[in-house]
């Protein structure tokens, strides 16, 4: 961060030779100069290059008007403005949050003007660094000699082996001198919650408008079974959405605690819809109660928003009507929406606390905002007894934590304070709203032929989460609430051909899986691939030509699908899997015959019953796995689960939710469940490359699947 923009005073002698000078002046101090053509060259140049450290202009040119510009962009970055004597300073510019230091024209004064912007950059680095990440870049540059550990002493133990120095030069040196002990005081400890981890904490609170947060290093896996630890004592009941993401049932596996569950919607493109109003009321969570051995009024409920594919609740309605202490938002997927009006009142922190209430929201920062990977936090809104939390947050959190990870999620929060965060936020809504546009465009240009579609209103002209209106069909939902969800623009779902909006399976079609494979070996990952529809995450790393990279990759599919390319060259990946079986196969062959088998199956309509009729719960998942623990378990053929209590947690990817927790029992009443494994189960028998993912079924040899259930 050593580049200054001064903005060019060309013409005016007494003016353009003090600036030479300072040019010279601040080069010598190791800047690097550019001059943007004009102001709106430099707004531009602002926004793409957050290393530049200052800009020069001239008070009399440009005055307030270009302040209150940068501000929009960076509203601490340094300003310094020339001014002659006859120059008058706009009284409102106290009025702006604006850093700027006025300086005349005259000659020889250079060298101070230099020293005075040096001073000023410094300041500013001082000021938009925050506390942890301060002490801990101080304690890398004292270079202390330590004798404890970890042992790669800052790095010097692998550059004592040729594997070691390898790895060494691949990270480079300040990964490893910042790899450091707890036992360093002057950083304070992540567990004791004392000195810069202190700070760092509460920095992050105030700008996730937290009451208290809590920087953890091991997911949000880990930060949903620390609140639950806290908030549901064994013997307890709680309410979970039953569209969780699978560290709460492990939750549920640790402590014996009784589950009942909300039951979300989902529609025929195995999108997961949201837990109606209903199911938040006192009175059918008391029948739910009534209804399930074992259980109490509960005092903790957990609401995934938002949904994987990016649906927001109308969050305040929850706070207000669900009759229990604690509230948990598992918000891993976004972290970002406290940095954008269109997310108020749809997200955890949003709003003030309620009396005799606590929220929590959980947040995977690693995922949609720039951190290392298991950087993430516990926001609370709310009393809680921080002793007996810290106990909790203790019991999962290694007494060696990765300060690297820690620095890295108090830089997110940095990186999102002030106009500097709003505008990423900004700016990642504007690229994917832009993208989903691009999309339609194609199609409509496409004409007879066909292209993808986007899953989102017919009207999307204004920046906004999109209301799932119950009058509208485009969303698939049936019998809906109103004001309940909203569709997150970030979040953009792709559809391909193959499904109506009301789940009718076409003659023809092309499975979304083919099309992630297609960009896979492009170089393109897809986040989530459903039957029909394809989830891509426009995160603040998401920049314009990523975005057309992707827009390209589409297109080039459909050439080669309408060219008809034979798999061995349109899908070289693939035809590894098995040479023999797509030696002739062409992919648009492929493409029907994976259709067929989801018409065979009825896709649309197995996978909704699927997820409707919940196995019977005959056992809490705590007790199941103890008694797997006990190895009064027995392996048995998928088919032969009926009737039997499953010993494991079987999810299957997509959608990567459970659908059958251990203790449950797969009945008559609830087949369509084992049908739909089934399903999935041949897709991949009958087409190499194509086997999904089921976690808790076991493939044999032979290919059959087994399940591990309680011995009777």
């Amino acid at each position: 961060m050593n580049t200054i923009a001064i903005l060019n005073h060309m013409g005016v002698f007494f003016k353009e030779e003090p600036i030479r000078e300072l040019h010279k002046a601040l080069e010598n101090s190791g800047y690097e100069i550019v001059y943007p053509v004009d102001d709106k060259d430099l707004i531009k140049l602002l926004e793409m290059n957050p290393r530049i450290c200052g800009v020069v202009f001239d008070w009399d040119t440009y005055s307030l008007d270009l302040c209150k510009r940068i501000s929009d962009v960076n509203d601490r970055l340094p300003l310094y403005a020339f001014a002659n004597e006859q120059s008058t300073l706009d009284i409102s510019i106290t009025d702006l949050r604006v850093n700027i230091h006025f300086f005349e024209y005259a000659l020889g004064t250079a060298k101070d003007v230099a020293l005075k912007m040096t001073q000023a950059v410094d300041d500013y680095k001082e000021a938009i660094m925050p506390p942890f990440t301060k002490a801990l870049f101080k304690y890398v540059d004292e270079g202390k000699y330590t004798f404890c550990t970890p042992g790669h002493m800052g790095g010097t133990a692998f550059n004592k082996s040729p594997a070691g120095s390898i790895f060494y030069d691949f990270y480079g040196p300040n990964a490893f001198k910042a790899d450091i002990s707890i036992s360093m005081p002057e950083l304070g400890s992540l567990l004791d919650h004392s000195g810069p981890h202190k700070e760092a904490e509460e920095y992050i609170a105030r700008t996730f408008n937290a009451d208290r947060s809590y920087i953890v290093t091991n997911g949000t896996s880990t930060a949903n079974k620390i609140v639950g630890m806290y908030s549901a004592p064994a013997g307890s009941t709680m309410l979970m959405d039953r569209n969780c993401h699978k560290s709460l049932t492990h939750l549920l596996m640790m402590s014996d605690i009784t589950p009942i569950y909300f039951r979300p919607t989902r529609n025929a493109y195995g999108i997961l819809g949201g837990i109606p109003q209903s199911e938040f009321s006192r009175e059918v969570i008391v029948e739910k109660v009534a209804a399930t051995p074992g259980a109490q009024m509960p005092n903790y409920a957990v609401v995934t928003n938002s949904t994987y594919d990016g649906l927001f609740y109308n969050t305040q309605y929850i706070k207000e009507t669900l009759d229990t202490k604690f509230i948990h938002f598992d918000s891993a997927w976004v972290p970002y929406t406290n940095f954008n009006p269109i997310y108020e009142g749809k997200c955890g922190m949003s709003g003030e606390a309620m009396p005799g209430k606590v929220f929590y929201e959980t947040q995977s920062t690693h995922k949609l905002l720039a951190a290392f990977s298991q950087a993430s936090m516990i926001h609370v809104k709310g009393d809680i007894e921080e002793e007996t939390f810290n106990e909790a947050f203790m019991m999962h959190t290694s007494t060696s934590p990765q300060y690297g990870i820690v620095a890295s999620a108090e830089i997110s929060a940095a990186m999102m304070r002030g106009n500097t965060g709003k505008k990423l936020i900004q700016d990642s809504i504007d690229r994917a709203i832009r993208f989903r546009k691009e999309i339609k465009r194609l199609r409509s240009q496409s004409g007879d032929s066909w292209f993808f579609d986007v899953w989102q209103p017919e009207d999307i002209e204004t920046t906004e989460c999109w209301k799932l209106d119950p009058k509208d069909t485009w969303h698939g939902f049936k019998d809906i609430d109103d004001d309940h969800m909203y569709l997150d623009p970030i979040k953009v779902t792709v559809l391909t051909p193959g499904m109506s909006q009301d789940g009718t399976l076409e003659q023809s079609g092309i499975p979304a899986s083919i099309v992630a494979k297609y960009l896979d070996q492009e170089g393109i990952v897809v986040e989530k691939t459903g039957p029909y529809s394809m989830l891509f995450l426009f995160s603040i790393g998401i920049d314009k030509p990523k975005a057309m990279q992707l827009l390209r990759a589409l297109a080039e599919f459909k050439r080669g699908y309408d060219l008809n390319l034979t798999v061995k060259r349109f899908l070289p990946s693939l035809y590894q899997e098995d040479p023999a079986f797509y030696k002739e196969m062409r992919v648009q062959e492929l493409a029907q015959g994976i259709h067929d088998l989801t018409i065979k199956y009825q896709l649309p309509e197995l996978m909704f019953k699927a997820f409707d009729v919940l196995p019977e719960m005959k056992m809490t998942p705590h007790k199941a796995w103890q008694e797997e623990l006990r190895s009064n378990v027995e392996e048995v053929p998928l088919r032969e689960m009926v009737d039997r209590i499953s010993a494991n947690m079987i999810l299957p990817y997509p959608p990567g939710v459970p659908l059958v927790l251990p203790g449950e029992m797969v009945t008559t009443q609830s087949l369509p469940v084992l049908d739909f494994l089934e399903m999935l189960c041949e897709i991949g028998a009958h087409y190499p490359g194509f086997e999904t993912d089921i976690h808790g079924l076991y493939q044999k040899e032979d290919g059959s699947y087994t399940v591990k259930v309680v011995k009777a």
